[in-house]
């Protein structure tokens, strides 16, 4: 079918309800957005579900999140010995339709005769996945579109590990989502049967007591914490999940100053004090910013809406509060952990994704650690994991990549807001107990490992034209490369799509051991290097940039140059 066919059965099947059908005639005379809502199924990607949140089959709404489910479902109990008793754990987040969402998903599973356990209320993404593990469960859901604008939703998909669910598992959640060919398969339950069936139960504290000891046993110096009494930390959940478990660990663990800033503590679906609440963006801190300038704050600490992202801002020598970047960071929490460690296990490792910055690997090398890359998203982190404790050959110490994500710790497997939190902070308390701040740390950093410096450019291209266009740059990098830069030499290029990478200067080639992706990395050959890929979750195409020289002003420099050249390639492309 068409888009317009898909349309009119939407318009006239019993199966749609009426405030369905009323939005849909509301845009009959609107072709465009028709097409948008239409031309195609909203895809299950490398985050899930994520998409506007609506009526169409490109949209997400309670029949997307059942069709799904029911894919899930199949797949579970093919895959999964005893799927019924074991069970799907669901959580939720502070979105619009989050909650009902999460009854949606719920009550297929318990029309399935799978028994889901359902949040009493909005959790954050790492509790799931901590809660999947501890249950014991055959899988487990959110329902968030992450640090999206307010209009998404989203649907993540976690393995009885507790991590995302990586391509070759959640391919064939798809291949049984699409054997779905009408709604009318999904099995459904109704609420009161599910409860009088046993199949939907409600979990709560229980399970946050458990998380919150298990977050509190990382904390590395606690006897910093009860020193530095002076200590006061700023902190903005931006109406997620956020502020009920880091709260209380900031506050068990000895922290006393914690101010919480008030507007942005209360959930809100609207995000009404934020354009988007991303904890990467400046301007999702003003609020916090102006709280901890007006108490004097050390730090400010932010979480997204699901709380599995994390924001850190300080104030530099000349009064300017800094958001520091993902890459920044990581490589002061790896310096800090394993600065903190008197003796290492042998075979530790630290994991990064490919385009996050190389300072954290070199930090790691100095202290004899290695570090493995994996592709982006921090379920191949969480995949390694596994993979360690099954072959019992190398020991964990900590993963994290460039969007913000860290995770310290085995017992959650996707990366955790509230770990991280209070590594943040208990970090930043120790260097104040030696007269420094975080971005001191930073420079000596910088001075031992050289200027490392990075950034991210996304180029939003929207609709049915938007997804052509990214097809169109992604071909062109990948058949006409660019070989010369200025005056620097592409030396090799690793293209993840075709799994192979080739030495452009010794004209070899080499195959890549990592899952196939539609990603292209490029080296050059001073080492500085950048990497082209769709977005999994937004209608976007990434462009990661990383340069690295023993004198700031050189690496500025050599940014600006790779920025400008590659975004004028890509911009002629278009």
């Amino acid at each position: 079918m068409n888009y317009m066919e898909k349309y009119d059965e939407w318009i006239n099947s019993s199966y749609f309800d009426e405030a369905t059908k009323k939005e849909l005639l509301s845009i009959k005379n609107d072709k465009e957005e028709i097409e948008d809502r239409f031309f195609r199924e909203l895809e299950f990607g490398t985050g899930g579900l994520r998409g506007i949140i609506g009526a169409g089959t490109n949209r997400m709404n309670k029949y997307n999140v059942r069709k799904t489910t029911q894919g899930l479902a199949n797949y579970i109990l093919k895959n999964v010995d005893d799927a019924k008793e074991k069970g799907v754990v669901i959580a939720y987040d502070s979105r619009y339709k989050s909650p009902e969402f999460a009854r949606e998903a719920a009550l297929v599973l318990n029309g399935n005769g799978i028994k889901s356990y359902v949040f009493e209320s909005l959790r954050t993404t790492p509790e799931l996945s901590f809660a999947v593990r501890e249950l014991k469960s055959a899988a487990g859901i959110v329902i968030t579109a992450s640090h999206n604008p307010k209009e998404y939703n989203g649907y993540k998909v976690y393995g009885e590990d507790g991590a995302q669910l990586v391509p070759r598992f959640a391919n064939v959640i798809i291949d049984e989502i699409r054997k779905i060919n009408d709604f009318s398969e999904v099995k459904y339950l109704d609420e009161r049967k599910a409860l009088d069936k046993g199949l939907l139960k409600i979990i709560g504290k229980e399970i946050d007591d458990k998380y919150i000891e298990k977050v509190k046993s990382l904390s590395i110096r606690k006897d910093v914490i009860k020193k530095i009494k002076d200590f006061k930390i700023v902190y903005t959940p931006l109406h997620g999940t956020g502020a009920m478990p880091i709260k209380r660990v900031l506050n068990e663990i000895g922290f006393k100053n914690l101010i919480v800033v008030p507007e942005q503590e209360v959930a809100d679906s609207k995000f009404s004090t934020v354009k988007y609440p991303n904890p990467e963006e400046y301007n999702a801190f003003e609020l916090a910013i102006k709280l901890a300038d007006k108490e004097k704050a050390d730090i400010i600490i932010g979480t997204d809406p699901d709380c599995d992202r994390v924001g850190v801002v300080v104030k530099d020598n000349g009064g300017k509060y800094q958001v520091l970047t993902g890459n920044q960071t990581g490589a002061l929490l790896i310096d800090y952990i394993l600065a903190s460690m008197k003796n290492v296990p042998e075979n530790s490792v630290i994991i990064k994704t490919i385009v996050t910055s190389e300072l954290g690997a070199a930090i790691a090398e100095k202290y004899g650690l290695e570090t493995l890359n994996t592709l982006t998203g921090f379920k191949f982190i969480g995949e390694k994991i596994k993979e360690f404790e099954e072959r019992q050959d190398k020991n964990f110490i900590f993963g994290y990549e460039e969007s913000y994500g860290y995770l310290a710790g085995t017992f959650v497997r996707d990366k955790d807001g509230v770990i991280s939190s209070m590594l943040i902070a208990e970090m930043a308390a120790y260097y104040k107990s030696r007269n420094m701040n975080l971005l001191d740390v930073l420079r000596k950093l910088y001075r031992e490992y050289g200027y490392y410096k990075e950034d991210l450019k996304s180029i939003t291209l929207k609709g049915k034209e938007g997804l052509e266009k990214i097809v169109r740059i992604m071909d062109s990098l990948r058949n006409n490369p660019p070989l010369v830069i200025e005056d620097l030499r592409v030396k090799i290029i690793r293209d993840y799509k075709e799994g192979k990478a080739r030495n452009i200067l010794s004209n070899t080639e080499s195959f890549l051991d990592l899952e196939k992706s539609n990603v292209l990395h490029f080296t050059l050959e001073d080492d500085s290097w950048f990497a082209v890929r769709p977005s999994g979750t937004e209608p976007k195409i990434k462009i990661y940039f990383s340069v690295v020289s023993r004198d700031e002003k050189k690496s500025i420099e050599k940014l600006n140059m790779l920025e400008t050249f590659i975004l004028k390639k890509i911009n002629e492309i278009q």
